[in-house]
C-alpha cells in the first residue's frame, strides 16, 4: 500500500501567553482538584502536639483558595488575550457561530468520537490551531470554570473578611443552602476531571495520528502543518481582507 507524502511547514500557532496560560491552568488545576478532595473528606490525622503547631488542614485550605484565585486571574488574561493575540487565539474560534465551524465540528466528531475512517484524511488539515470541537468545548469549561468560582466564593463567604468572596455571600441562601451549593461544586470538579482526561487522549490520540507535533506545540508554540493548508488560510486571510477594505471604502462613501 502506498503512503501519501507532503510537504510539511513548521508554523508558530501557540504564543508566549497561550502557553503560560496553559501551563498555568494545569497546574492550578491539579491543585485545586487535589486539595478539594481533601476538603470535601479531610483525613482523620493523630497528633501529640498542639493544634497550632499542626494547622495542615488551614493549609490545604491556603493552597485550594490560592490556587483559586491565580486561575481566575489566569482566566481574566485569557481573555484579553482572545482579542489582543493572534488569529488562532482569537474569541471568533472558540464560538462556532458560521457553518464553516459547524461543519468542522460535525467532522471532528465523526472522526474522532464516532472513530469513523477519515477516508480524505481532512482531520489533518481541518485546523491549524484548535479545531472548532475542541474550542467550543473550552468555552464549555470556562463557563463550569464560573460556576465554581461563584460556588467556591460563596462558601467561603462567611469566613473571609475580604471583599471579594463577600460579594458572593448571597450564593448559599439562593441555591438552597450550604450541603447543596457543596454538592454542586464537588458534581463539577468531577466534570472537569472527566474533562481532562478526555483532553488529554485526543491529544495524544492526534500527536500519535498525524504527528503535527501537538504535544510539543504547547511548549515551543510551533505545529508542523501542510504547506498547501498554510497558502488556503493565506488566501483566505488576504480575501477577508479585501472584503472588510471593500466594505469600509463603501461606507466611506
Amino acid at each position: 500500500m502506498k503512503a501519501n507524502t507532503y510537504n510539511y511547514k513548521r508554523v508558530y500557532v501557540w504564543e508566549l501567553p497561550v502557553r503560560i496560560f496553559h501551563w498555568t491552568t494545569v497546574i492550578s488545576m491539579a491543585v485545586l482538584i487535589t486539595t478539594g478532595f481533601v476538603i470535601a473528606d479531610p483525613p482523620a490525622i493523630n497528633s501529640s502536639s498542639e493544634a497550632f503547631n499542626s494547622y495542615w488542614f488551614g493549609t490545604v485550605r491556603l493552597f485550594h483558595f490560592s490556587a483559586a484565585f491565580i486561575l481566575i486571574a489566569n482566566l481574566l488574561f485569557r481573555i484579553y488575550w482572545a482579542f489582543a493575540g493572534n488569529r488562532f487565539a482569537n474569541w471568533r474560534n472558540f464560538i462556532p457561530y458560521t457553518k464553516k465551524g459547524i461543519q468542522n465540528i460535525l467532522y471532528v466528531l465523526k472522526v474522532d468520537i464516532f472513530l469513523q475512517k477519515d477516508k480524505k484524511h481532512k482531520l489533518s488539515d481541518i485546523s491549524i490551531g484548535h479545531n472548532y470541537l475542541a474550542a467550543f468545548s473550552y468555552t464549555i469549561m470556562t463557563l463550569f470554570f464560573v460556576i465554581q468560582v461563584i460556588t467556591g466564593l460563596g462558601l467561603y463567604a462567611d469566613n473571609s473578611s475580604w471583599w471579594l468572596p463577600k460579594m458572593f455571600h448571597f450564593v448559599v441562601p439562593l441555591l438552597g443552602g450550604d450541603i447543596k451549593v457543596r454538592y454542586i461544586h464537588h458534581i463539577f470538579t468531577w466534570l472537569f476531571l472527566v474533562f481532562i482526561l478526555i483532553h488529554v487522549y485526543l491529544v495524544l490520540y492526534h500527536d500519535y495520528v498525524e504527528a503535527r507535533g501537538e504535544v510539543s506545540a504547547m511548549v515551543s508554540g510551533f505545529k508542523f502543518v501542510r504547506a498547501e493548508r498554510i497558502k488556503e488560510t493565506e488566501e483566505e486571510i488576504i480575501e477577508k481582507t479585501e472584503k472588510q477594505m471593500w466594505n469600509g471604502d463603501t461606507e466611506d462613501e
